[in-house]
């Protein structure tokens, strides 16, 4: 099977993947962005196979904010927000516009900075995943350059049953046409596979 390029990220029922003012202490920022994956937290059993899906993968991309806040050189002695043993266990390719020597973590995690552009961090990802299939994690920004860029296959998008009224929207500035394949809900999230139309 031919390797393909996947993404996933919840939403708010407006689009917003993220609220404003990130920091350190709050990630998703101000407001209530943390309430976007009480899917995940409170009704774990139910979204099993998402939760899964997530983590499914060969090697994944992110934006350098998803690693971290901030839009300077990133704290030498900052890991990410995930602890010891983040969840990936698989190459990440972090974009940022400032070098810095790769993480090892547990687990098999390794985080390596691209500052060569989003194009760079897509041919290194493919090539460390082999015959397994690519995801790029997130943010909103990181997410819609590649679908505009026609560089996502499929797109997995989990709404959240909630309004965060300002943020970081996927659906602004997005042009890459998306196909819905399939849909199912849970009581905190309705999941949503869209291909992505070429």
């Amino acid at each position: 099977m031919t390797q393909q390029v996947e993404a996933h990220m919840t939403l708010s029922l407006e689009g917003f993947g993220t609220g404003v003012n990130q920091t350190m202490e709050r990630p998703f920022g101000d407001g209530d962005g943390e309430s976007l994956h009480r899917w995940m937290f409170e009704d774990g059993e139910n979204n099993k196979a998402e939760m899964a899906a997530i983590t499914d993968y060969g090697a994944f991309i992110m934006g350098r904010n998803m690693f971290g806040v901030g839009t300077g050189p990133i704290d030498p002695s900052w890991k990410g927000w995930w602890g010891p043993n983040p969840p990936y266990h698989a190459p990440v390719f972090v974009l940022t516009h400032h070098p810095r020597e790769s993480i090892a973590m547990e687990g098999g995690t390794t985080f390596h900075f691209v500052s060569g552009g989003a194009d760079v961090a897509l041919e290194r990802a493919r090539e460390a995943a082999g015959a397994r299939n690519v995801v790029i994690a997130g943010g909103v920004t990181t997410l819609r350059n590649y679908l505009n860029a026609g560089a996502v296959d499929r797109l997995f998008l989990q709404i959240a049953p909630m309004l965060l009224h300002r943020g970081e929207r996927l659906w602004d500035g997005l042009t890459a046409q998306l196909e819905p394949e399939a849909a199912r809900h849970t009581r905190l999230a309705t999941h949503i596979t869209y291909k992505v139309v070429r």
